[in-house]
């Protein structure tokens, strides 16, 4: 039997840790899953609603780490998770994503020389700007079996000098996380709470620090966003880090004159049932550029660069940057076009079996 813990660190790790545990508790016989839960993301309440909305039991670990700088949060990680590690004794240690609870774990134990399975490795945006960009890279050089969502993040790995025999293509475990949960998201009253019917309204995320933190930028992509909602209204379910910029930078009065629809943040299956539903999606996310790529919305991602040019290459995202002008016209064309259906555009291996894969590669590892 193989003892693997499973680290989640923020939100979006969630969604892929959930379907490897349930794929790892239905072969109870080949492994004993291990839930360890840092706190990156650290509101209670967010946290426990992703857990329950992912049928997720309460983890077996939290380590409490909070906020805190890069280096700070990082270390904090390390020096809590030392010692879970030693006691527990697993034999991988599996890590999801690029935050900074993926590479602080990782480094943990290879240092302690446990073997670490990195789930959606080889994704590079190609801007070292972005912390993620670095915990992907330093993650990816590390491990020993690189798990990747698709083909040309095989390539960046070889690029880098993986050998080809410690690199898996398994697809996109958050997509089985989307197929898992869409019927239960139909139950979801959410659309009728805010008063809005299938089709008839966009929605937008935003959190990146190089979108909401300037002033300038985050003011201009308010601009389009306000013209856009003339078309449609645009609900905006707002990060906390970007609700403090709004009032920071006075744009909450703009906002209120146009059809832009503040709300707070949903939990996973109210914002699931709301964003498949959108005519248009528009974000700065990693994770929703791929689920709209299965579902067929059109995405709009208000970003420079993206990890996931294959939702481009073969799905419905568009990367627009954020120049008003550029988001204003793209969201034009977009709403003019049909909205895509059909698996034409799936990326291969999106298929909601990445989980059986996965546990497949440790199993013959």
């Amino acid at each position: 039997m193989l003892k693997v813990l499973l680290i989640a660190g923020a939100r979006p790790n969630f969604m892929k840790v959930a379907p490897i545990y349930a794929e790892m508790k239905r072969r109870s016989a080949a492994f004993e899953p291990v839930i360890v839960h840092t706190g990156q993301h650290y509101d209670a309440a967010m946290s426990d609603a992703f857990f329950n909305d992912l049928g997720m039991p309460k983890p077996d670990v939290y380590l409490g780490v909070g906020s805190g700088s890069h280096a700070v949060q990082t270390a904090r990680i390390m020096t809590e998770f030392e010692p879970v590690l030693l006691e527990q004794r697993p034999d991988w240690v599996l890590v999801v994503g690029d935050v900074n609870s993926t590479i602080a774990c990782a480094l943990v134990a290879v240092k302690l020389g446990v073997k670490v399975v990195h789930v959606e490795a080889g994704l590079r945006s190609r801007d070292r700007a972005m912390p993620e960009e670095i915990n992907r890279i330093l993650t990816d050089s590390i491990s020993d079996l690189l798990l990747t969502t698709s083909q040309d993040a095989d390539q960046n790995l070889k690029a880098e000098g993986i050998p080809a025999e410690k690199i898996r293509f398994v697809g996109n475990v958050m997509i089985d996380s989307l197929r898992e949960h869409l019927k239960v998201a139909a139950a979801s009253d959410i659309r009728e709470k805010l008063d809005v019917a299938e089709g008839e309204y966009a929605v937008c995320t935003l959190h990146r620090p190089s979108n909401v933190d300037d002033k300038p930028v985050f003011s201009g992509i308010i601009n389009a966003l306000a013209k856009i909602s003339g078309r449609l209204p645009i609900i905006f379910p707002v990060h906390p880090r970007t609700r403090s910029k709004i009032d920071e930078f006075d744009l909450a009065e703009q906002i209120s004159a146009s059809n832009i629809r503040l709300i707070d943040p949903l939990g996973y299956i109210d914002f699931m049932r709301l964003y498949s539903g959108a005519r248009l999606v528009l974000t700065d996310s990693g994770g929703l550029q791929e689920e709209t790529t299965v579902l067929g919305i059109p995405c709009l991602t208000l970003r420079e660069n993206t990890e996931r040019p294959v939702t481009i290459e073969l799905g419905t995202n568009i990367l627009v940057g954020t120049d008003p002008v550029k988001i204003e016209r793209a969201a034009c064309e977009a709403l003019e076009k049909d909205r895509i259906a059909g698996t034409a555009n799936i990326p291969p291996f999106w298929d909601g079996n990445a989980a059986r894969r996965i546990c497949d590669e440790l199993i013959s590892s």
